[in-house]
């Protein structure tokens, strides 16, 4: 495994790497050989009859994919494009539905949220960029089978000895009929309850909240001399009608606007279940009503989402088209956890619109899949374009992508080289930092390697791959990964990777009641 904080580039993108595509899909496996769309890079490629690389087909209509002239030269694309994401919002909510006695809807499986939601370990950072951290270990037995590789990426921690900026922070509360759900606004309350007992007497807050409408209960205000007054506001908090998210989001952007400080993080902080259901309901259209305040201001958005019923996607998507993040609070546990011991990665920045660029060697590597990211693609060329939007990134948060990657036979040397980008949150300053793996570190078993944390990533990778329907190599089916993360919390002696067993177990439960009802009949058909 190398680290390295380097500044020199991974390599020069390719710009016509979604050209032209020879489909080669019997040396493809089904379901990873996934190829770009809307000008993203291709995430698989395979090796033709000859042993030469090809790349895995462009988002053409079906009757031109693999169509090639001959003496046409194709231009392989071994790049693999992404914004950081630090999100967390799908495993929590994964495991309140199974909590619950049912399985998540696969489209609310997001695979890098279920990763990222665990530690890693990696070496941080000696400034305020990032480390580069690159290793991974073989799935299986044999030439032709397959490894996973792990790109870690990780900021230097908080340093209490270091006072962070001042924070303006704008809480957005949905007091919908929804939130009237047992324990739902409760524990929105308990949340800013415990955030606003974190902050300092420098920081600022404001208080809006909607339903059908949006109105501004306190602007923004200092907490010196002012908590009783805001702890006031929040517990006076009462359920309404509807859920105009829409109205609630473009009113807390004025208020940021209006109550912006300059040199403190500015930040909107929505808490809400996302069920929009007057007003604007699409998060585009949204977002453009406020997109002036992002850009101009950078002002960013921190979604907490709560409720059985969730609108995963709309939250998911504002938070990620609004430069912040989102996370799941089930119970107050998790409420403490996010607003108490990860308050400074939700107030302060080490980054903005960061990206990752993973480059494969083609003289070793046949095919690779990104696991996840989906949503977070990047055109391979806009990659040190810095209009285009990256990921925002705290103090101590860890970022991590995961690969199913098939080497050649016999490969050694050089496999992959990753470059993580980012603006510096003050200065707006390009920074750049690299690191790199050789085959010979993919030559462990992942089951037998000593890294138990590349183990809990693979497990929580492996059980969001099932929970939405994938078929990535070398998964286990679930009562033997539920057996594997029951000996890794052992290990570990982590509390998050023996409650991701209990996940497994319940998912393990469910699925195979599921798999034991008998099919419906369609209408008119005779049982």
């Amino acid at each position: 495994m190398n680290h390295g904080t380097s500044r020199h580039p991974a390599g020069p993108a390719r710009a016509g790497a979604a050209l032209a595509a020879l489909l080669v899909s019997a040396a493809l496996l089904a379901g990873c050989s996934a190829s770009g769309s809307g000008g993203h890079s291709s995430d698989g490629f395979a090796a033709d009859e000859r042993g030469g690389p090809v790349p895995a087909p462009a988002a053409t209509a079906p009757d031109e994919a693999g169509k090639q002239e001959k003496g046409d030269e194709a231009a392989p694309d071994y790049l693999s494009t992404f914004a950081l994401d630090v999100d967390t919002a799908s495993y929590g909510y994964a495991r309140r539905v199974l909590g619950d006695g049912q399985l998540p809807k696969p489209e609310t499986v997001r695979p890098e949220e279920f990763v990222n939601s665990f530690k890693q370990g990696y070496e941080r950072p000696s400034g305020n960029g990032f480390s580069v951290s690159v290793d991974g270990a073989r799935t299986g037995e044999g030439a032709d089978d397959w490894s996973l590789l792990r790109v870690g990426l990780a900021t230097k921690a908080a340093d209490d000895t270091v006072p962070r900026p001042p924070a303006a922070l704008t809480f957005v509360v949905d007091i919908s009929g929804s939130m009237a759900e047992t324990g739902r606004l409760d524990l929105v309350r308990t949340s800013l309850a415990y955030l606003t007992e974190q902050l300092r007497d420098d920081d600022s807050v404001a208080l809006v909240t909607f339903s059908d409408e949006a109105e501004t209960v306190v602007p923004m205000t200092g907490l010196r001399g002012h908590r009783t007054k805001i702890r006031e506001a929040v517990e006076s908090l009462r359920t309404d009608s509807a859920t105009n998210v829409a109205a609630g989001v473009e009113r807390g952007y004025d208020e940021a606007v209006e109550g912006r400080r300059e040199g403190a993080t500015n930040r909107v902080v929505l808490l809400s279940d996302a069920l929009a259901n007057t007003g604007e309901t699409d998060a585009d259209a949204i977002l453009e009503r406020i997109g002036s305040s992002r850009r101009e201001y950078g002002i960013t958005l921190f979604g907490v989402g709560v409720g059985s019923d969730y609108g995963d996607a709309l939250m998911e998507r504002l938070a990620d088209k609004g430069d912040g993040d989102t996370t799941y609070v089930a119970d107050e546990a998790q409420a403490r956890k996010v607003f108490v011991d990860q308050l400074p990665a939700h107030v302060e920045l080490r980054a903005r619109d960061a990206k990752a660029q993973v480059a494969f060697d083609r003289k070793t590597v046949r095919q690779f899949k990104l696991i996840g990211y989906e949503n977070r693609a990047v055109a391979d060329e806009d990659f040190r374009d810095d209009d285009v939007d990256g990921g925002e990134v705290g103090p101590g948060h860890t970022v991590t992508a995961l690969y199913a990657v098939r080497l050649r036979p016999g490969a050694s040397g050089h496999v992959a080289t990753a470059t993580v980008r980012w603006l510096d949150p003050a200065t707006r300053k390009a920074r750049e930092a690299t690191g790199s793996v050789e085959a010979d570190a993919l030559d462990q078993a992942l089951w037998g390697t000593s890294d138990e944390r590349l183990q809990v990533t693979a497990t929580a990778a492996y059980f969001a791959d099932i929970l939405r329907g994938g078929t990535l190599p070398g998964t286990p089916h679930l009562g033997e990964l539920a057996s594997r993360a029951r000996k890794l919390a052992a290990e570990t002696e982590d509390g998050s990777v023996a409650r991701l067993a209990d996940a497994i177990s319940q998912a393990a439960v469910l699925k195979g009641a599921a798999d034991e009802m008998p099919a419906v009949p369609a209408e008119g058909e005779i049982d």
